[in-house]
């Protein structure tokens, strides 16, 4: 891994890149360099690059050999600057006809012959800049572990692999790079052009026995490990659990000489942690040499203190993860590793969350999951391996192995356990002891201890919550975000969640939909919306839509757009547990507009839901009823344990959604935290279509301070 960066028709290009490589330099110690339009100067320490170079136009990097020691930036036709670990660069130069000495040359003589269309030949994670006289182009592997960040401003244009060398030179609205896009940037315009690449499919294309499917996987996992395999110190990140267990096998079959690290908590009056404890085991079952390192509660908060700038994230889950990650390369880092293996990406391909077993549609469920790891996983993971310089390799997510995975019909990856087709390649295959291929998941920052060391350390700082302790760490929001709002519990309560955990609210977005039976969109009393959005202090975005299915989205997208452009949101939040049906449509558009989505209750129970809702101070009402057990008496009246009651029997009479993901019924928010006054509803009018059909129309409401 390396750290690239570059700045455009900027007249301090040269001392932005020149800082951008200091905040930088844990990603590459092995060199140093820049090209400024006329030259190129590389192989020279940080300290002893040239000052006062006025070029506008400056690309920057700093290396981290893997294979051979190739400074860049590059120079031929065009000039790269590339953060990448080809895997079939070798058989590409023979394809083509190319010498090159690395995988970064090759890829600089593949762009001189064909431009864009060369990303489609590569086999590894990449994340790169190619300049011509005309035009810079940007672009990374289409899973996104090797990070990128833009920011457009009115006259220039910059990038970076890390997002705090953006932030430290005063840009703001900087967007990380979306993996399925291709973005070219004309140096005499300022105009940007995006092109869109496709995804992996999820249909099987053939009809394969189950014992076929197993044999052919084995395979793929053994060559995606294979090719990862440099001329260095290996680590693997050790948990004693499934993934990382089958990466040592593997290795260890290949011959590799490897170590595993495991990091964990130790703490009197706490419990051993659970991967500690299986790490031991397996790596004396098994026979692999490990190395462990324990922390304090003392020395975790130390730790914190340099993981959450680093991250850039003080999200309690990625701190969490972050704790035992970061704490196992500063040991692997110590024994002089250069590249360490992880089992990132199994959880995804192999359905091995929560929520696959709760999903409906489960490879699609995979594919959601794989959309969203470079936001939710794969920046947090590049940064701290970097920081401790280190390559991170990461073997479940081998282009081939993700395409044949997603493809696997999900009745073999769920049966009485989760993964169960990557355990029973493991346990039939790999030859791994039953007890380790079958082990329960357990959640990195579980299985460690470190939640449960945040959670102590936030208790004796007298925190409420976790997240506020672990805010104190970063001192501005994570992201700023768009919510897609419609008035009712779920949304508002999604807002709710993402502002306590650290996150801006930028603005809501409201859809009006002519089609008062749309799927997409909440509709009864949409237009109270505008009166919570002013309770909240919240701007509101709202888009009109006539509510056909095909005109409807684009109009979604155009307020999404909307929102992206004034007021620069970086991620959108929606309320939904279930519905497939709008989450796929939400999900394609902001991937298209590079955003990430959000949607903090999904999957979670309805009832629970329900009773959360009370226990937070939601006040709420039916707006609406639409189900069997339902009638107009339940219109307009607040939500109290009593109804949620009769919504649980409702339930197990006739299968009525506790929460009303069905349609069953819709909400209206009168109160919450959020708001600082409470809404008043002065006049309505219930509309009966039949006996367990009705709608409640508010005619009048108003905001009034809270008493």
């Amino acid at each position: 891994m390396c750290g690239i960066i570059g700045v455009f028709n900027h007249l301090n290009a040269y001392s932005i890149v020149l800082d951008g490589l200091k905040t930088m330099q844990e990603r590459g110690r092995d060199g140093y360099g820049f090209y400024d339009g006329k030259q190129v100067i590389s192989d020279v320490e940080l300290s002893k690059l040239p000052k006062g170079n006025s070029s506008k136009n400056v690309l920057g990097h700093c290396l981290h050999a893997i294979v051979k020691n190739i400074k860049q930036p590059l120079k031929q036709n065009g000039v790269l600057v590339i953060n990448c670990e080809i895997y079939n660069w070798e058989e590409l130069c023979k394809k083509h006809n190319i010498k090159a000495k690395n995988d970064a040359e090759l890829v600089l003589k593949l762009f001189d012959k064909l431009s864009i269309a060369a990303i489609k030949e590569f086999d590894g994670p990449y994340a790169l800049a190619y300049q011509t006289k005309e035009k810079v182009i940007l672009a990374r592997d289409l899973i996104g572990e090797k990070p990128l960040w833009t920011v457009k401003t009115k006259d220039s244009f910059a990038f970076a692999s890390e997002k705090k060398a953006l932030l430290k030179q005063g840009f703001i609205n900087i967007e990380e790079l979306n993996p399925r896009t291709v973005l070219e940037y004309n140096l005499k315009t300022g105009k940007i052009i995006e092109s869109r690449r496709d995804f992996f499919e999820i249909t099987p294309e053939t009809k394969k026995e189950k014992e076929e499917i197993k044999k052919e996987l084995s395979g793929l996992i053994i060559n995606s490990v294979a090719k990862r395999v440099p001329d260095r110190k290996v680590g693997v990140l050790f948990s004693g659990g499934i993934d990382s267990v089958v990466i040592a096998k593997t290795l260890k079959s290949l011959g590799v000489n490897f170590t595993c690290y495991t990091a964990a908590l130790k703490e009197k009056g706490v419990k051993k942690s659970d991967d500690l404890i299986w790490a031991r085991k397996a790596s004396r079952e098994i026979g692999f040499k490990l190395k462990v390192k324990t922390v304090s509660l003392d020395e975790v908060d130390s730790y914190l203190k340099k993981i959450i700038p680093l991250i850039e994230d003080s999200n309690v889950v990625k701190a969490g993860v972050s704790l035992p990650f970061f704490i196992a390369c500063e040991r692997a880092k110590e024994d002089g590793v250069k590249v360490i293996f992880s089992g990132l990406g199994s959880e995804e391909l192999f359905a091995g969350y929560k929520r696959h077993e709760k999903s409906h549609e489960l490879n699609k469920e995979c594919l959601h999951g794989l959309l969203q790891l470079h936001e939710r996983d794969l920046y947090r993971d590049d940064v701290i391996t970097m920081a401790n310089n280190i390559e991170l390799r990461l073997p479940y997510l081998d282009l081939e192995l993700a395409a044949y995975s997603l493809k696997i019909p999900g009745k073999y990856k769920i049966t009485h356990e989760k993964k169960a087709i990557l355990r029973e390649v493991a346990e039939e295959i790999f030859d791994i002891p039953k007890h380790f291929a079958w082990r329960p998941k357990k959640a990195a920052q579980y299985g460690s201890g470190f939640d449960k060391a945040i959670d102590k350390l936030s208790r004796r700082k007298n925190f409420n919550f976790k997240s506020d302790y672990l805010n104190t760490f970063l001192n501005r929001p994570n992201k700023k975000l768009g919510v897609l709002f419609s008035s009712g519990k779920d949304s508002t309560y999604a807002t709710y969640i993402m502002k306590k955990r650290n996150y801006e609210i930028s603005c809501l977005i409201t859809i009006k939909s002519e089609n008062k039976d749309s799927f997409m969109f909440h509709t009864p009393n949409i237009d109270l919306a505008s009166l919570q959005a002013k309770s909240m202090g919240y701007p509101l975005v709202e888009q009109k839509t006539s509510g056909k299915k095909e005109t409807e989205l684009l109009d979604l997208k155009k307020a999404i757009q909307k929102a992206k452009e004034k007021y620069h949101i970086e991620g959108v939040v929606t309320g939904a547990l279930f519905s497939n049906y709008q989450r796929e449509r939400i999900e394609k558009i902001c991937d298209e507009l590079a955003l990430p989505v959000f949607s903090p209750l999904w999957h979670k129970d309805q009832e629970t839901e329900m009773r959360e809702l009370l226990k937070e101070k939601f006040e709420f009402i039916l707006s609406s009823v639409a189900a069997y057990g339902l009638d107009k008496s339940w219109l307009g009246k607040i939500i109290t344990e009593k109804e949620i009651e009769k919504l649980v029997l409702l339930n197990k009479k006739y299968k009525l959604n506790v929460a009303g993901e069905g349609g069953e019924f819709e909400s209206l928010v009168i109160d919450c935290p959020i708001f600082s006054k409470k809404l008043i509803i002065n006049e309505s009018e219930i509309i009966e279509e039949n006996e367990n059909t009705a709608k409640l129309i508010v005619k009048n409401a108003t905001l009034e301070d809270k008493k």
